[in-house]
């Protein structure tokens, strides 16, 4: 359900604390990928929003948009290692001696 497009751009941008126009900035800049209608309107998901939230935090911190691209792609980077790490059978360390 996190994956499926809801949110009018102006719904999305509220929901994120952020303007509308700084949604397609964010698109342009490929920081967010919204989907679209057959007639090219966007709809934002739930993991949409909660990415854009995240780009609002982190550009209160400071961070300019390239700033906050490198960060988005190493939580995803450091994601999919958990998640690689968390598929791995558990050792006792007994092994290892």
């Amino acid at each position: 359900m996190a994956e499926r497009p809801l949110y009018a751009i102006s719904v999305a941008a509220e929901l994120a604390g952020t303007a509308a126009q700084n949604l397609r900035v964010y698109e342009r800049e490929g920081l967010v990928r919204p989907a679209r209608t057959d007639g090219g309107t966007r709809r934002y998901s739930d993991s949409d929003v909660t990415r854009l939230q995240r780009i609002v935090v982190l550009l209160d911190a400071g961070l300019n948009l390239a700033g906050i691209a490198m960060v988005l792609d190493l939580e995803a980077q450091n994601d999919e290692l958990r998640a690689e790490l968390g598929a791995l059978p558990r050792t006792t360390g007994a092994e290892h001696t």
